[in-house]
């Protein structure tokens, strides 16, 4: 069953919306083929990381990680074979995402895999998404149309902007840089307190 959506935005402060940061690693990106390997979640409430209630499964996927992919997240299939099924992980994930607007970096990757894992469309789930790459980039001062293009990494910009980055390409630690870029980006929108709306607008996939 797909988890229930966020409210629809409204100009109440950004503040008061509650929000999780995902970050799916997997065995690769053709979405067709390709499967999760591990999940983090990060919820933000209230205008703050709530790692109580953060969560980092490691799942058992129905393919094995492809080479390239075992290099970038350094998952090996010997690390997956006791983690729970994709059966078993999804009602923890949805769980975790249940009424909350995502955080996600470059959405591309998670609309799809969220498709996969749930059902209902890419563009369902992209109704539900910030991509916080789109608010760097508009802090940058970049044209709208830089957002389909390479660029923007997650590392190279949470070091711009002060926020610590300790384990790269993992899946926990992905979605913590995530939500902290988050905080720190939404004080670039040009308004004191931005709205929901402000930033679902900034922010839309």
């Amino acid at each position: 069953m797909m988890p229930r959506g966020p409210a629809r935005p409204s100009r109440r402060s950004w503040r008061e919306a509650p929000y999780a940061a995902l970050d799916f690693e997997t065995t690769g990106l053709d979405f067709n083929r390709d499967a999760v390997v591990s999940i983090g979640v990060i919820p933000v409430l209230s205008g703050r990381v709530v790692m109580r209630q953060a969560i980092h499964q490691l799942v058992a996927p129905r393919v094995a990680p492809s080479p390239r992919s075992q290099t970038i997240h350094e998952l090996r299939p010997q690390d997956l074979m006791d983690a729970p099924s994709l059966d078993e992980a999804r009602p923890i994930l949805a769980e975790a995402i249940e009424g909350r607007r995502l955080l996600v970096w470059f959405a591309d990757v998670e609309v799809h895999f969220l498709a996969q894992i749930f059902g209902g469309s890419p563009r369902s789930w992209r109704r539900r998404t910030i991509d916080v790459r789109n608010l760097a980039i508009a802090a940058e001062g970049q044209p709208r149309e830089r957002r389909r293009r390479p660029g923007f990494p997650l590392t190279g910009t949470a070091e711009q902007y002060g926020v610590p980055v300790a384990e790269p390409h993992q899946a926990f630690d992905d979605a913590l840089v995530t939500a902290q870029l988050f905080l720190v980006l939404t004080s670039h929108l040009g308004r004191r307190d931005a709205t929901v709306r402000d930033v679902v607008r900034v922010g839309k996939p």
